[in-house]
């Protein structure tokens, strides 16, 4: 590898939960490089806004929608596809989590994941394309205070390297690698409410506990990582990457 830099400007991006959050940080690394965002989420209210503010395509709808999955990746054509959204979490200790709360992960993040990927590969995107799936550090080493959070965020670290298999038997060319943050964010509501609920029963307020992960990462950083990963080709092959605020990015592929 070179380290030769590519552009992201002129590429068509859709980045689904873009509207909040690392979604929302990332839209504005990726319009600061003149790429065509489209933003996928459900609030319409904010989704009008980061269309006023950023000049972005938007769809509203439920990324657990196939068929909407299906319309979008027929219409726009993304050579990059970055599966951001996801559900926030019921924070309780096991014996308190209620099946609904527990499974939520899994019935919006994993169900969504699932249903982009697969129709990824069945259009197929075009050759070279990258879908970057949004995963995290709890899929390291759990998270017992977010029911099946943390389960389900390893799935879609799994499902990447399952995506990768089927993209190279059938000569595809498309790249899936998931995107694994190591810290909490507290500049976004799931890494509040986790800061919160994890310094609760440490005794310690948030600011403390979210200290503790060092140097801070805001949406703005997660976004110049991703589009790091997607420019520079010292990332292009691997399948999953670790983001924090000391160490940058990291690979995280035995």
């Amino acid at each position: 590898m070179d380290g030769k830099m590519r552009t992201l400007e002129g590429r068509h991006v859709l980045v689904t939960g873009g509207s909040r959050g690392l979604g929302l940080g990332l839209v504005e690394a990726l319009v600061a490089r003149k790429a065509r965002v489209t933003v996928v989420a459900r609030d319409a209210a904010r989704l009008a806004d980061v269309q006023r503010r950023l000049g972005v395509a938007v769809a509203q709808g439920d990324v657990t929608d196939q068929a909407l999955a299906r319309a979008l990746l027929c219409d726009v054509r993304p050579s990059v596809l970055v599966l951001n959204a996801g559900a926030t979490p019921a924070m309780a200790p096991l014996h308190e989590q209620t099946w609904e709360g527990f499974s939520a992960p899994w019935n919006t993040d994993v169900k969504a994941g699932l249903f982009w990927v697969q129709e990824a590969l069945r259009l197929p995107l075009a050759d070279g394309s990258r879908v970057l799936l949004g995963s995290s550090g709890a899929a390291v080493k759990g998270s017992p205070l977010s029911g099946g959070y943390a389960g389900a965020k390893r799935m879609l670290w799994m499902m990447a390297h399952y995506a990768n298999t089927v993209s190279a038997e059938l000569h595809l060319g498309i790249r899936f690698q998931a995107i694994i943050p190591q810290q909490m964010i507290g500049d976004t509501d799931l890494g509040r409410a986790g800061a919160e609920a994890y310094a609760k029963r440490k005794g310690v307020t948030p600011e403390v506990f979210l200290a503790g992960f060092g140097k801070p990462m805001s949406p703005r950083d997660f976004g110049e990582h991703i589009v790091t990963i997607l420019t520079d080709v010292t990332y292009e092959s691997g399948t999953a990457f670790g983001l924090k605020g000391d160490t940058g990015i990291v690979s995280l592929d035995d």
